[in-house]
């Protein structure tokens, strides 16, 4: 797959670099709403922590196990590891998209629905809403490993990458079919979900903002802009998404029409398992694939974090550290309190 040193310096470089951003800006973006006293009740910032959680164990699950291989020149072992990687993997990912679906629902009651948004995002609603996204994408993730286990497993053996993906799992667990179709349909059902959510959220917003200065006959650039900027990063942090959706669907193309052979199936890239291509286009993919997977950890707290002006101005007092001061009760008695974030 990699057959120069010098690429597998440089993609060690590259997973280094993003595992270590992802983990520094998920890190010091939990750590800051957590500390805060302002922003941590807030639904849009609690949805935040969710999102950030599930980034932050993708992160730590998958960009060991991909510098490990590549320090040690070998591909990973199909093995219980294999399995717990693609598990964890499997609830993460889906956890990713129900939050960020909410997140744009939330955004929606907030801007469009207002004078309701209080008596409808309540703090048992929104804990319910959290619990229920870890536990569906946890039932979705041991559904597909149950599913999976129908089939025989062939473990111990080196497998064709430097992560276990879906068709490298199905693979060496016998093509159980289904567990396939499983996958397949709960992952277009979720990006679907996650897609008419999203669309229809920002653009009834975009609509309300161009509502309230069309009297004035004027442009809401702002809202225009800010439009365009998370419809694009949304697109960003799916595009792995979409590539394994059209691979999928594809595959499932060529299973019907009998176009793969059994041969081509052994020898077929990662990425595009209906095809047979060379080794180097085939390692390229599957490693394309593994970077672009650790590129929305490392932008969600961005998007909807540091990019919004309230956290960006908690986090500077939050990094200062607290002092504490002495204070005389009426009674006479001096205590000590906490000086608080806010210069109290």
């Amino acid at each position: 797959m990699l057959p120069s040193d010098t690429e597998v310096h440089a993609l060690v470089c590259v997973f280094l670099l993003l595992s270590f951003l992802s983990a520094a800006v998920n890190g010091c973006t939990l750590f800051g709403l957590g500390r805060s006293e302002d922003l941590s009740w807030e639904p849009r910032f609690a949805l935040l922590k969710s999102l950030i959680l599930s980034d932050l164990l993708l992160t730590l699950t998958q960009a060991p196990t991909v510098l490990h291989c590549l320090l040690h020149r070998r591909t990973l072992t199909f093995d219980s590891w294999c399995l717990a990687q693609y598990f964890i993997g499997t609830v993460c990912i889906f956890c990713a998209l129900l939050t960020i679906t909410f997140m744009a629902l939330e955004r929606y009651l907030y801007v469009c629905h207002g004078i309701h948004y209080l008596r409808i995002i309540t703090a048992v609603r929104l804990r319910l809403i959290m619990g229920l996204t870890w536990l569906l994408s946890t039932a979705i993730a041991v559904g597909n490993m149950i599913l999976l286990h129908t089939g025989r497993g062939t473990f111990g053996k080196a497998t064709a990458g430097l992560l276990c993906e879906p068709d490298t799992v199905e693979r060496y667990m016998g093509f159980p079919r289904a567990a396939a179709v499983f996958r397949k349909l709960a992952g277009m059902l979720v990006t679907l979900a996650c897609v008419l959510s999203y669309s229809f959220s920002y653009v009834r917003m975009y609509q309300e903002a161009q509502n309230a200065v069309e009297p004035f006959h004027c442009v809401n650039s702002r809202a225009r802009h800010t439009v365009l900027f998370y419809c694009s990063m949304f697109i960003l942090q799916l595009f792995p998404c979409w590539l394994k959706i059209i691979s999928d669907t594809l595959w499932e193309l060529g299973d019907a029409a009998s176009v793969a052979t059994t041969a081509q199936l052994e020898s077929a890239s990662l990425l595009i398992p209906y095809q047979a291509l060379p080794s180097h286009i085939a390692g390229a993919l599957h490693i394309t694939l593994l970077a672009l997977m650790l590129v929305p950890p490392c932008i969600n707290p961005l998007i909807y974090g540091i990019r919004n002006r309230e956290v960006r101005q908690a986090l500077p007092r939050l990094c200062q550290p607290q002092r504490r001061r002495q204070t005389i009760s009426p009674r006479g008695k001096r205590s000590w309190a906490t000086q608080g974030n806010r210069g109290e």
